[in-house]
């Protein structure tokens, strides 16, 4: 795989907070439990191996619910499908809230039916959704996704498969994202989480 170019971005794109934007580019590893008694059971970490995230999910809610963790176990998101919708809609809050008020963003899919993924990105403020802000498109079988800075070609994060005879061995999905510099990583976290469940039960489609 080419080595991917970073396009310099001027104002640091920060969604859940500051902190998680560094000057770099950031390789997270996420490992998925392909087993699991809480369904969502992700766990993301940094190049030296270290967990900087975890994800839970709820299974005794009316609602597809997940929470992503910082290391120490604070909910930084909670991540919520909306009942009824064409699109698989998500929205995704801060902390552990689900209040209006607390609403970062949302993700659904570009179009109902669909042979490859590709989903839009809203910000809570851009209430008109004429225009997303983000847009995620790739194939999400062969987990080679990439995230867009609204409609343009500005790549802000991408992700590839990471082959190993332990997550073969294991039972568990494992896969890199890279984030671009500048660009909110625990933001694009939160986006693999929405994008694993719109495709959970798509298999085959991709």
């Amino acid at each position: 795989m080419a080595q991917p170019s970073y396009a310099p971005i001027t104002n640091p794109i920060s969604i859940v907070g500051q902190q998680f934007c560094a000057p770099y580019p950031v390789d997270l590893t996420i490992m998925r439990k392909v087993i699991s008694i809480t369904e969502g059971n992700f766990a993301v970490s940094d190049v030296n191996g270290n967990v900087i995230f975890k994800v839970k999910g709820s299974m005794f809610s009316l609602h597809d619910n997940r929470v992503l963790l910082d290391a120490t176990g604070n909910p930084l998101l909670t991540l919520r499908q909306k009942m009824i919708s064409a699109h698989r809609r998500w929205q995704v809050y801060r902390g552990d809230s689900s209040a209006d008020k607390d609403l970062l963003f949302s993700v659904k899919k570009s179009s109902m039916l669909q042979f490859k993924t590709e989903l839009d990105v809203f910000l809570a403020p851009n209430t008109k959704e004429d225009v997303c802000d983000f847009k995620i498109k790739g194939s999400w079988l062969e987990r080679s996704c990439v995230v867009y800075l609204g409609n343009s070609s500005n790549i802000v994060a991408q992700m590839h498969k990471k082959h190993s005879v332990q997550s073969i061995v294991l039972g568990k999905d494992t896969f890199m994202v890279t984030v671009y510099p500048h660009v909110d990583y625990a933001f694009i976290v939160s986006l693999v989480v929405v994008l694993n469940e719109i495709n959970a039960d798509r298999k085959g489609e991709d």
